[in-house]
């Protein structure tokens, strides 16, 4: 009988790739496999975990089950393999130490929001963590912030400083417990402390606090953040270290502190983040849908943007001239402890504005030093604490569209998750475009893109790009063998490609790796329709496209279609001041006789500078010429009144979304010249806008009728590519299709003519998703030169 139960008994070694360590896997494992009396062991390693389980064929087949179907709910099971190996008849379940493999590499869990467990944990008067700011366990807390290397162990975190107390030891070596091999587990008797300072513009004596002066604080952290509440309460700005970076916050409903933190920012008109302190304080002043809903509460807490209610309390100086509003929940208990002392206690602010800690397009300061520095001429006080940040990381903003999340900066809580791209890929780096900049690294068949980098327009933004750029290659074991590169020749991110000790350096133009990125991520093989609409691409004519019609492949584009060229008087100049650009629409499409007086966008211009730019747009001096879809949003933003300068990307054309009116279905004319490529002409279109602001039209009427002209030149073109070449997907990729009225009014009316439209939803439509495209199209063309 002996004998047949050891023949009955198999042993197999399972080798599991995905996001499975710092999520609770190992103890998952260990208490299923205890749970089956199963014997053998668990090691977290280089490749993600190894498992060596023996018992009874069915009991390893329940255990697998178990596995691929109720894994920790942070996990992420991508490669399961299986192998029979030896029986070595053990008579235990045990976790072994992390083991190192060179060259190995496993997926790290992005940064998660609080849990409802440590929810309870800090906000319960009788817990030893009551108050506790930096309370977490092995479903939530910091993971890639604090990463250094892999394995994921504590002495490779920025935790490694903070020697557990006996209490955090016991749970930590506890496979039962939640908090087993938590690497940030801590308490506020061993863990990181908080310190609050006044900024020296108010009290010169003021210092960097020392090592010291935390150690001094641990247990003083709700009398700290009730004095940070007083405040904030009085108007004060508060510079918070946070997760990923320093936050500043202010009252939401204070708009003269509103008002003051962005003079000091210097960001003149461009939208604050709001942190709400839960759902139903959300609903009083945005309508929140159920896919909203869910996007908040998610455990990545991104910034979720909603349309704001017109009797909202919020200050409007959050978001000036703009009907949406961006909100998120808090993520950490630091977050949940501004509000009050507990997370159900009441509170006396319905939210906080939450913005980067940095100065106007400087990346997100992380260090305490670095934030003494810089923000001082922002911050009142500063609210340090003393765990380091080793990863600095933007909060995430999505946006809800056909009850799909759509990520529009992808960044905390999504970074470093790898995208499986459901193809092998070559060992690559796409070094990105210039502004809203990612990278991104390839291996085996997966994508891994950086967090939101920012616009690489200083010194300060380049050093993040490279110190993050060393930090994912170091994580995921990525030795490049070649690089691509946007083609525009002055674009830092090309600059830096090009300087590159690599063999193989691939330029791609930019629209055709906008097209290949939403390829790349809805898996798609073959030619698409690509409809490509953005503010600024180097074309591979040397001018300035943006309203691009292409048939594409993963390799290669045509051209088939784009708007009229029009010059772009001043270049960038035009970009911040779009009446440059509505004057050379004007001018284009009335061409020598003169458009109606009633223009009163010009008129505070001064006379002379609009018959220099009328020089410039004549004799094209400083003046290139562009397809740019954006800059005809601008151009027509500017005719119409809505803004002649901006002070951020995208201004005007969000100020003409936000003024539509609804329930407009008439539009304006265009024309389709025939050329090669087929030039999509606008000029009736501004004819018809000019006289009708002349006739005194309401500028929401007339943003609707040219919304609806953009929506039914785009299915136009598509019907005319779609009779030549028998193709019916179409991708939409663009900043420009950020715009709700336009994306939405463009899939309906496509699909309602039979093409399949496919969308961004993983990566940012923007140029934050340009790496992924030329990593697709750069994998593409190296695959068909090895074939």
């Amino acid at each position: 009988m002996a004998a047949t139960r050891s023949l009955s008994r198999i042993r197999k070694r399972i080798s599991i790739r995905g996001v499975v360590q710092g999520v609770g896997f190992r103890p998952f494992v260990y208490n299923l496999a205890r749970s089956l009396q199963l014997t053998g062991f668990i090691l977290n390693s280089s490749f993600g975990v190894t498992v060596e389980i023996e018992g009874p064929g069915h009991a390893i087949e329940q255990f697998l089950h178990t596995l691929r179907t109720s894994p920790p709910p942070l996990a992420q099971l991508m490669e399961i393999a299986l192998e029979e190996v030896s029986l070595q008849h053990a008579s235990d379940f045990l976790i072994q130490p992390s083991r190192e493999q060179e060259n190995e590499f496993a997926f790290i869990s992005p940064d998660v929001a609080t849990c409802d467990d440590c929810w309870l944990d800090f906000g319960d008067p009788s817990n030893r963590r009551y108050g506790y700011p930096f309370t977490n366990c092995t479903n939530c807390g910091p993971r890639y912030t604090i990463i250094q290397d892999i394995p994921y162990d504590r002495p490779t975190t920025t935790m490694a400083q903070f020697r557990m107390c006996d209490l955090c030891h016991e749970e930590y070596e506890d496979p039962r417990n939640r908090r087993f091999h938590a690497q940030p587990n801590a308490c506020p008797a061993c863990g990181p402390s908080l310190v609050l300072v006044e900024s020296r513009q108010h009290n010169p004596e003021s210092y960097l606090p020392a090592a010291s002066d935390f150690s001094a604080t641990q247990r003083s952290s709700l009398a700290t953040l009730q004095r940070v509440r007083e405040l904030l309460r009085a108007g004060q700005i508060v510079a918070v270290k946070g997760l990923g970076g320093f936050l500043l916050a202010c009252d939401a409903q204070n708009d003269a502190a509103v008002r003051q933190l962005r003079h000091r920012k210097r960001r003149s008109d461009k939208p604050f983040a709001i942190m709400a302190r839960d759902l139903a304080e959300v609903e009083k002043f945005c309508i929140v849908t159920e896919a909203d809903r869910i996007a908040l509460a998610s455990p990545r807490r991104p910034i979720v943007i909603l349309e704001r209610r017109p009797e909202s309390k919020l200050s409007h100086s959050i978001a000036p001239g703009n009907d949406s509003i961006g909100v998120m929940l808090p993520y950490t208990p630091l977050h949940y402890l501004l509000f009050s002392d507990s997370p159900t206690a009441p509170s006396q602010f319905a939210a906080f504005v939450m913005t980067s800690g940095n100065l106007s397009e400087e990346p997100i300061v992380i260090s305490n030093q670095e934030a003494w520095q810089q923000l001082e001429p922002v911050a009142d006080w500063f609210l340090f604490h003393n765990r380091d940040i080793y990863m600095r990381a933007d909060d995430s903003v999505v946006r809800i569209f056909a009850g799909r999340e759509r990520v529009l900066r992808r960044s905390r809580g999504y970074v470093p998750q790898a995208i499986d791209l459901g193809a092998p890929m070559q060992d690559l780096l796409a070094c990105g475009a210039e502004l809203k900049h990612t990278f991104c690294l390839t291996k085996d068949h997966y994508a891994i893109l950086s967090q939101h980098i920012g616009d690489l327009e200083n010194y300060e933004t380049l050093c993040f790009f490279q110190e993050t750029m060393a930090n994912l290659k170091k994580l995921f074991r990525a030795k490049p063998q070649a690089v691509a590169y946007d083609l525009h020749p002055n674009y830092r991110s090309t600059q830096f490609a090009l300087s590159l000790p690599l063999e193989r350096k691939i330029g791609v133009q930019h629209h055709h790796a906008h097209i290949a990125s939403c390829m790349a991520e809805n898996h798609l093989q073959g030619k698409v329709i690509g409809v490509a609409f953005d503010g600024t691409g180097y074309g591979t004519d040397g001018k300035i496209w943006g309203g691009e019609f292409l048939v594409a492949d993963l390799e290669t584009f045509e051209r088939r279609a784009h708007l009229r060229y029009v010059p772009l008087p001043g270049g960038d100049a035009a970009v911040r001041q779009p009446w440059r650009i509505a004057l050379s629409y004007l001018r284009d499409a009335f061409g020598n006789g003169a458009f109606p007086e009633e223009m009163k966008f010009l008129h505070p211009v001064p006379e002379k500078q609009i018959a220099v730019v009328d020089a410039m747009i004549a004799r094209r001096i400083h003046s290139i010429e562009t397809s740019s879809s954006g800059r005809l949003f601008d151009a027509v933003a500017a005719i119409v009144g809505l803004g002649s300068e901006v002070t951020f990307e995208g201004q005007a054309a969000i100020a003409l979304e936000s003024a539509a009116q609804p329930g407009v279905e008439d539009r304006y004319s265009f024309q389709l010249q025939e050329s090669e490529p087929m030039q999509l002409d606008m000029r009736p279109m501004i004819t018809e806008i000019a006289r009708d602001v002349a006739g005194g039209t309401p500028s929401g009427l007339i943003s609707a009728r040219f919304h609806n002209t953009v929506v039914a030149a785009i299915v136009e073109v598509c019907r005319w590519i779609r009779q030549q070449e028998n193709l019916t997907r179409v991708c939409l990729s663009g900043g420009v299709f950020q715009n709700m009225y336009l994306l939405k009014r463009t899939v309906k009316d496509l699909d309602k003519d039979g093409f399949q439209v496919f969308l961004h939803a993983l990566v940012p439509p923007n140029d934050g998703g340009i790496s992924l495209g030329q990593a697709a199209i750069a994998n593409a063309i190296l695959r068909r030169e090895q074939e």
